[in-house]
């Protein structure tokens, strides 16, 4: 059995594979995928359209075997940099649990069979979209911008805001303006998001080489970058209200969801040079989680009692 070491994890010239079924889930990126899924659920449903229901199922499924496989292509090509990231270190490959190759395999397997899916179960249009997400996270981001520029999550976060827009072209056919908006909401959440987490594993980032934005411009310009952000999203969380998207019920709570983002991140901003602790930052990142849920869940709920006749404001 030959063992070559290669970027501080064993890659296996031959061995058989001891891998199991949990570790083949964690390739997936589960926590991840269930945010993607919920996402394009609401994108489907707030389409407004008759919708056959085992189209839906099989929709949402693809996309999520979809997102799946490009969380395992991003675990195959940063294998040498989770390997000496804390956070990431025990993932299947770095770990030795799945060797590289069949990462990889998994990873194209299930891309090819969530596109052709979506493609023959929904329409073409959809199947595109989820093709170019998957193409854009593993090949742009994870190949390229990840390694290459302190904005890869500006730009690489595009690639987790189409799933609305992939559930909204399934039972459509089309690309609508309030599919756009859901993807603005979540392409403006990404950089504060992901930055207050780079914040406070800045010594990760700066071990493994990844060009985040507190490590290459600084604490500083990174903290008004979050809030400049925040305030972005503070405003968008509300277009679909404004715009007659949704009612003004919704409008009321996104705008009290964004004031809470704000408020976060001005507590970031203004933060101690000196706080190694980085309770703010923490805040922030959970509280995104947060506001990401609850925004989508309002669009949801909002949707929901339009379709059934609910007296909304």
């Amino acid at each position: 059995m030959a063992l070559v070491e290669k970027n501080g994890y064993e890659d296996a010239a031959f061995r058989i594979s001891e891998a199991q079924a949990g570790d083949y889930l964690a390739l997936l990126k589960p926590r991840v995928m269930s945010l993607v899924v919920f996402t394009a659920f609401v994108g489907l449903v707030t389409a407004q359209v008759p919708v056959n229901p085992i189209i839906a199922v099989v929709s949402i499924l693809a996309i999520a075997v979809g997102a799946g496989a490009s969380g395992a292509l991003n675990m195959w090509y940063d294998a040498d940099i989770d390997a000496v990231m804390s956070r990431t270190a025990d993932r299947p490959v770095p770990s030795g649990r799945v060797l590289p190759g069949e990462a990889l395999v998994f990873g194209l397997f299930l891309s090819a069979f969530s596109v052709m899916t979506l493609g023959l179960v929904a329409n073409w249009l959809a199947a595109s979209l989820l093709a170019f997400t998957i193409f854009f996270y593993a090949v742009v981001y994870t190949m390229w911008l990840k390694r290459w520029t302190p904005q890869n999550i500006v730009i690489g976060g595009a690639a987790g805001a189409f799933p609305p827009m992939i559930g909204w072209a399934a039972v459509t056919g089309q690309i609508g303006l309030e599919s756009v908006i859901q993807f603005l909401i979540i392409f403006l959440w990404t950089p504060p998001h992901f930055w207050a987490l780079a914040l406070f594993k800045s010594g990760d980032y700066g071990r493994a080489g990844i060009p985040m934005m507190p490590n290459v411009a600084g604490e500083a310009s990174t903290k008004r970058q979050i809030f400049a952000y925040a305030l972005l999203v503070a405003v968008v969380g509300v277009l679909p209200s404004v715009l007659g998207q949704a009612s003004a019920t919704y409008g009321v709570f996104a705008a009290a969801l964004g004031a809470g983002f704000v408020w976060y991140s001005w507590k970031v901003l203004r933060m101690p040079d000196a706080d190694r602790v980085m309770r703010p930052a923490k805040a922030l990142f959970g509280y995104s989680l947060l506001y990401l849920f609850a925004i989508f869940a309002a669009l949801l709920l909002d949707s929901i009692a339009a379709r059934l006749g609910a007296p909304v404001w």
